[in-house]
């Protein structure tokens, strides 16, 4: 493993225990030439995912970036970041199991949203209006019109 700091090849591994329910390896590891200590983890990968955008264009599906764009959304919200790990581990399960490597920017966004509303609505509103890209202010009142009439049939009180 790369050091992040002086770019050696070599690094030690100091320490390693299981997080995330047993779906990821956390490693302590230290460079032996300048001394600096990080973080890796290694997780189960079921395949390779291909993501079609709506241009056509074909990406490899990054992890980390559906994972930076979820705590954007989440910004300065009081939501766990295990919390956060469990849905985005949940939406990667979920492509890796839909049984084809190419998935659409599409699919992935809905999946996003759907874990976002159960878990906070104003991160919710946040990123469709980003994904949906809103336009105008009545864009977001039909959202919140979505979000309200989908809590009073699910009983579940607004906050």
């Amino acid at each position: 493993m790369r050091c992040p700091y002086c770019g050696s090849v070599e690094s030690q591994v100091k320490d390693s225990r299981p997080g995330e329910d047993g779906a990821v390896i956390r490693r302590r590891r230290v460079c032996p030439d300048c001394g600096g200590r990080f973080t890796t983890f290694e997780r189960v990968q079921l395949r390779d995912l291909t993501v079609l955008k709506r241009s056509g264009r074909r990406i490899p599906f990054d992890r980390d970036k559906l994972m930076r764009s979820v705590d954007i959304a989440l910004r300065k919200r009081p939501v766990d970041q295990e919390r956060t790990e469990r849905m985005v581990n949940g939406i990667v399960r979920q492509l890796e199991s839909m049984g084809d490597g190419e998935v659409t920017s599409e699919t992935i966004g809905e999946l996003v949203m759907e874990g976002l509303k159960g878990l906070d609505d104003v991160a919710y509103v946040r990123f469709a209006s980003v994904y949906r890209n809103f336009r105008e202010a009545k864009d977001f009142g039909e959202l919140l019109d979505e979000l309200n009439a989908d809590e009073s049939a699910s009983g579940t009180p607004s906050e």
